[in-house]
């Protein structure tokens, strides 16, 4: 018997850190059990620190780009998953099912901030949304 294959969106504003770090953890975790997707109200492009940040966990995020909510198909999604803390999230139509995993956006442009501090910032992030998508994997997939 065939089983459908889960689409799961992440959305977050500029779809340049978390949700694309949402999008690359999920395809190592969830493999192809899942069907996933990122994007953003406003898309700009994928910050640097996400993309160090999770090359450190073997994840490359190099050739992932930033995408307008308004691209997806929403015949692709079965689930939406926000990640907006502070902000405004962008809003995904139809009647599908929806999680919010308000995270810190950790990308910063205070000139204020050292390397070091920023790294740390997007860590916190990408291990915040990992032991999430863990635990979603456990109880859902």
């Amino acid at each position: 018997m065939l089983h459908h294959k889960p689409g799961i969106l992440f959305l977050c504003v500029a779809n340049s850190a978390r949700s694309q770090m949402a999008e690359g953890l999920a395809r190592m975790i969830f493999g192809e059990r899942a069907t996933v997707q990122s994007a953003g109200s406003r898309p700009s492009h994928v910050n640097p620190a996400a993309i160090e940040v999770m090359n450190e966990l073997g994840a490359d995020l190099v050739a992932h780009t930033s995408k307008s909510v308004d691209a997806i198909d929403p015949a692709s999604v079965d689930l939406v998953i926000t990640l907006c803390a502070e902000e405004v999230c962008p809003v995904f139509l139809g009647q599908i099912r929806r999680l919010h995993w308000p995270v810190p956006d950790p990308a910063s442009t205070d000139p204020t901030i050292s390397r070091d501090e920023m790294l740390r910032r997007f860590r916190e992030a990408r291990d915040a949304i990992r032991a999430k998508l863990e635990a979603f994997a456990k109880a859902e997939l």
